[in-house]
C-alpha cells in the first residue's frame, strides 16, 4: 500500500494521477481509518491498486498505512505531500478529513489539534489551518465519520473546544473548485463499505464516468442513507405486531430498550458491518443514531425508550395484539395439509375431461 504513494512522484507514464490526501488530525479516535481496513465491497486495496475497471491511478496518502514515513522524518517526509498540495503541485486531489474541527480562535495560545509543522516557522500547523489551505484547492472534500461530518462526541454540549463538523467550518453551501459539495459519510465509526463505495463513486465522477454524486440535505450519499434503520431491520415485523424485547438477547424489536432505528437514516441492518455480517440491531444492539447530525446530544440517554416510541409502541401494542390474534387464527388453518391428501378414493375434485364432455 505504501507503494501507492511512491509512484506519486514518478514521471514514467503520463496516465492522470489522482491523489487522496487523508488528514486524521481532527479530534477523533482514528476509528474511521481502522474501520476502512475492513471494507470488502470494495476493499481499500482494490481502490488503491486499481483493481476496479475504469478507476484512475490513485496515490493514497493516508497516515494509517504509510508506515515507512514519520510526519517529518523517514524514507520520505510524509507531510511534504500535503505541502505540495498547498503549493498547487498535486492536481487533482481528494481531501479526506477524519475527526471534528476544533475552534482555534477561542483561545489566546496553544492549539487543540495539529498535523505536522509549518516549514517557515517550525511551529505546529493546526488542522483548521490545513483545511483553510487545502479545501479551496481540492477537487473534492470528504468528511469521513460522524466527528468530521457533524462534530460527533467531541462537539457535545459543554465541550471546551468548540468542536464542529467540516460543513460547520467551511459552510453548508461550500463547493469545491470542481463544484462538488462536501461529501459527508457519517458513522461512529463509519461503516467500512459505505466509505469505500463513496470513494469509488467520486473517482468515477472525477473521470467523467458518473453523474454528480446525489446527496441529501445533510450532505450524505442518498443511496446509502436514504432509508431508516427500521426499514431495513429484520426485527421490524415484531414492531408491527407490537411485540417488543424486554431484555437484551431477545430476537424481538428493540425500540423499548432504547433503539432509535425508526427515525435514523442508516443502511447497516441491510448491509451488515463487515462482509455482510454484523451491524448493530443484527447482533442485538440498539441503534444510538450515530449517523445523525444531532448525535449524541439529541439521542441520550441511550438506554431509555425514545420519547416518540412511547406513543408509537403503545399504539402498536394495541393493534399489534389484535393482528397477532387474527394471524394466529389464519396460521392454524393454513399450517396443515388439505384433507384430500390421503389414500383411497380421490377427493381433490379432479374430473377426467371425457366425463366433463359427457355431462355437456
Amino acid at each position: 500500500m505504501t507503494q501507492a504513494t511512491a509512484h506519486a512522484g514518478s514521471a514514467e507514464d503520463d496516465e492522470p494521477l489522482v491523489h487522496l490526501l487523508w488528514i486524521n488530525a481532527g479530534l477523533s479516535c482514528d476509528g474511521d481509518s481502522v474501520a476502512l481496513t475492513a471494507a470488502t465491497q470494495p476493499s481499500i486495496e482494490e481502490i488503491a491498486m486499481g483493481g476496479l475497471p475504469g478507476l484512475p491511478k490513485l496515490a493514497v496518502l493516508w497516515p494509517l498505512i504509510d508506515f515507512d514515513s514519520g510526519p517529518q522524518t523517514g524514507v520520505d517526509s510524509f507531510i511534504e505531500w500535503f505541502h505540495k498540495a498547498d503549493r498547487g503541485e498535486l492536481e487533482p486531489f481528494v481531501l479526506v478529513i477524519e475527526g471534528s474541527i476544533p475552534n482555534e480562535s477561542i483561545k489566546e495560545e496553544g492549539y487543540w489539534a495539529a498535523f505536522g509543522n509549518n516549514p517557515e516557522t517550525g511551529q505546529p500547523m493546526t488542522t483548521s489551518e490545513w483545511l483553510d489551505r487545502l479545501a479551496p484547492k481540492a477537487t473534492a472534500v470528504v468528511a469521513a465519520g460522524t466527528c468530521a461530518t457533524y462534530g460527533g462526541i467531541h462537539a457535545m454540549a459543554g465541550n471546551p473546544t468548540g468542536a464542529m463538523g467540516v460543513p460547520d467550518y467551511l459552510g453548508w453551501d461550500w463547493k469545491s473548485k470542481a463544484g462538488l459539495p462536501i461529501v459527508c459519510v457519517p458513522g461512529c465509526p463509519i461503516q467500512p463499505d459505505n466509505l469505500s463505495e463513496t470513494f469509488v463513486y467520486l473517482l468515477y465522477q472525477l473521470t467523467g464516468q458518473a453523474p454528480m454524486i446525489p446527496l441529501d440535505e445533510n450532505l450524505r450519499p442518498t443511496w446509502l442513507f436514504g432509508a431508516t434503520v427500521h426499514e431495513g431491520c429484520d426485527r421490524a415485523g415484531y414492531y408491527e405486531q407490537g411485540d417488543f424485547a424486554k431484555e437484551y438477547g431477545s430476537p424481538k424489536c428493540l425500540v423499548k430498550l432504547g433503539c432509535w432505528g425508526p427515525v435514523v437514516k442508516c443502511n447497516v441492518p441491510k448491509r451488515g458491518w463487515m462482509n455482510g455480517i454484523g451491524g448493530c440491531p443484527n447482533v442485538g444492539g440498539i441503534c444510538i443514531a450515530c449517523t445523525m447530525p444531532g448525535f449524541p446530544d439529541k439521542f441520550m440517554p441511550f438506554m431509555d425508550e425514545p420519547p416518540g416510541a412511547r406513543v408509537s409502541t403503545g399504539i402498536s401494542g394495541l393493534y399489534g395484539g389484535l393482528i397477532r390474534t387474527l394471524r394466529g387464527v389464519t396460521a392454524r388453518t393454513v399450517d396443515k395439509e388439505p384433507k384430500w391428501r390421503a389414500k383411497g378414493e380421490l377427493k381433490t375434485g379432479y374430473e377426467p375431461t371425457w366425463q366433463m364432455e359427457e355431462k355437456r
